[in-house]
């Protein structure tokens, strides 16, 4: 790092105050780092309340173009709030917020650091929801669920991020405070920019404040477990299943070898020649789930299908996705390291892509578990390997990049969630083709002149240092 001119930061400080700002290099480290686990120190860290003082904090940083990455609590998986190019941390973790709950217009309007579950939380009190529930919704924050657009299980039937904000406002690279969307579910009044600036991982603009579309939470909900010999069976219920009417809020997925591990690491009880299995959540009316739960169950009995139960109560729907929380907690025991993917392909190809990555793990002698979001086919795929084995060591990324030529030879995509950030820019050219791909520059160049807005990320070209 050379470091930031003196004048530079005093001019942070008048924008943001001295108490906002930390350039100490101990004090800086710990933002430098998100949950990929990759490490980038800032030259500064600043912490913004107002959305004037992010504003002014873009301004300066635009005038002295200076590299500003913004930040919410660091939870993504894909490097994506890395500062590669130094420069200024915007840590968005002190605008928490909610400006107004509106349960009459089924509306929240929330400041970008506000924490997912402390959304989930004050529209409950309402007796509504928000549909977004990633893994992570203890500690992500909102701002971070729209720079990713985040997902869940919950989004097979209510939609990821993208589908459930209505408006936001929000800072362009060259310091423009723009509006998008509105308060109304329905809008047809010039360029969609909120979709746009959703997903985008703050490379557009720097998301401040966002109005949230809630929804009403069901009567009831009902959990079942499915398990099949084999992933070809689990697939055809899979089929059946998004192909009736009801649709289940969740669907996940566990191949054969995620199973086996829950085996082995918990008291989890299944059967020892299970190929998949299925977690499916219902909700909807008390009077009709039971009716809802039985097409359910029709659907995914098939050819192969060996056990499937049904949850009566809380306590019973808590045993049974305890089968499916265990499954990180193996996953941190069995390999000190793991590539952890979120790829996406068509339900029908589900087969084809278990069998492939089944291949490439023994070709790489890389152990790869797979689970995810089945119902619209979102798969994470995750590779364990062990620094300390120097043949798994340098098989690690030929591996991964191999799976990625899987995926789309499946007319899959790279991501579904968790964005493409650090850990995927360097093969999103063979995901989307070359005049698509320089249109999105252009975009880039557009909201952010000097390209100073989360450098590095996307495109790997898309890099400016501070200097």
């Amino acid at each position: 790092m050379r470091g930031l001119p003196g004048l530079f930061l005093d001019q942070l400080r008048q924008a943001a105050s001295d108490d906002n700002l930390i350039v100490d290099p101990a004090d800086c480290w710990t933002y430098g780092y998100d949950n990929s686990r990759r490490h980038h120190p800032p030259d500064a860290v600043v912490f913004a309340t107002t959305t004037a003082q992010v504003q002014a904090i873009v301004q300066c940083c635009f005038e002295s173009t200076v590299p500003i990455t913004a930040r919410g609590r660091g939870t993504g998986t894909a490097g994506g709030s890395v500062p590669v190019a130094g420069g200024v941390v915007l840590s968005l973790e002190r605008m928490i917020r909610i400006l107004e709950t509106d349960p009459a217009n089924r509306l929240m309007r929330v400041e970008a650091g506000v924490i997912n579950q402390s959304v989930q939380t004050e529209a409950g009190q309402h007796g509504f929801f928000w549909a977004p529930d990633p893994t992570s919704a203890a500690y992500c924050t909102v701002g971070g669920n729209i720079a990713h657009n985040a997902a869940g299980p919950r989004s097979l039937k209510y939609g990821a991020t993208r589908e459930n904000v209505l408006g936001l406002t929000a800072v362009t690279g060259d310091g423009h405070l723009i509006h998008t969307g509105g308060r109304t579910s329905k809008q047809a009044t010039g360029y969609d920019f909120t979709r746009l600036l959703i997903g985008s991982e703050g490379t557009l603009a720097i998301v401040t404040e966002a109005i949230l579309k809630l929804i009403p939470r069901p009567e009831a909900r009902r959990t079942l477990q499915a398990v099949y010999r084999d992933i070809t069976s689990a697939t055809a219920a899979i089929a059946r299943i998004m192909a009736q009417s009801v649709t289940p809020c969740a669907l996940e997925f566990m191949d054969a070898t995620a199973i086996g591990m829950i085996r082995d690491y918990s008291t989890a009880e299944l059967p020892t020649d299970a190929g998949a299995l299925l977690m499916i959540d219902v909700d909807g009316s008390e009077s009709g789930l039971n009716a809802d739960v039985e097409a359910i169950r029709r659907a995914a009995t098939v050819d192969g299908l060996l056990r499937v139960a049904t949850a009566r109560d809380n306590t019973e729907a808590e045993a049974l996705w305890a089968t499916r929380k265990a499954l990180s907690p193996a996953l941190r025991k069995l390999a000190p390291n793991k590539l952890n993917e979120d790829v996406v392909v068509p339900v029908s190809r589900i087969p084809e892509l278990i069998a492939g990555l089944e291949r490439l793990s023994r070709e790489y002698g890389i152990p790869i578990v797979n689970f995810g979001h089945a119902g619209n086919g979102n798969i994470h795929v995750n590779l364990l390997y062990d620094t300390q084995d120097p043949t798994q060591e340098k098989n690690a990324l030929p591996c991964l990049s191999r799976v990625f030529d899987l995926v789309l030879s499946l007319d899959g995509t790279l991501s579904g969630e968790h964005g493409i950030g650090l850990a995927k820019r360097d093969y999103i050219d063979r995901a989307i083709d070359p005049d698509t791909l320089a249109l999105m520059r252009a975009v880039k160049r557009d909201f952010d002149p000097k390209g100073i807005l989360n450098p590095g990320k996307l495109f790997a070209d898309n890099l400016v240092r501070n200097s």
